[in-house]
């Protein structure tokens, strides 16, 4: 039952990052984005891929097997680092798209 909590948040969290990615592509901007907030939500998800990794291993080394929720939440972390680490480009991509604009209007 944790592990099907624990990929619910994950598959809720992962739906979420699209539509930030899609307004990170569509905006060019940075504004209102928080690169440090980002960088911590990334940093959770390692932790989180680090705890399945570690249960991978004392699940080996017991010889027990792992039910599919625990592989779902697996994917569901990874897409998710994926997801936010396209979202934190973006965020680069768009500090220099407002540096840009910025440049432009002060050479007029």
């Amino acid at each position: 039952m944790t592990d099907l909590l624990e990929a619910l948040m994950i598959l809720c969290f992962g739906l979420s990052w699209p539509i930030s990615i899609r307004k990170s592509w569509i905006s060019r901007t940075a504004q209102g984005k928080s690169l440090f907030f980002e960088f911590f939500i990334w940093i959770g998800y390692i932790f989180g891929i680090a705890r399945k990794f570690i249960l991978w291993n004392a699940a080996n080394a017991a010889g027990n097997s792992l039910d599919w929720l625990f592989y779902l939440g697996w994917f569901f972390y990874v897409l998710n680092i994926v997801e936010i680490s396209i979202d934190m480009a973006l965020y680069f991509r768009n500090v220099r798209l407002d540096k840009e604009r910025a440049g432009a209007v002060s050479s007029k």
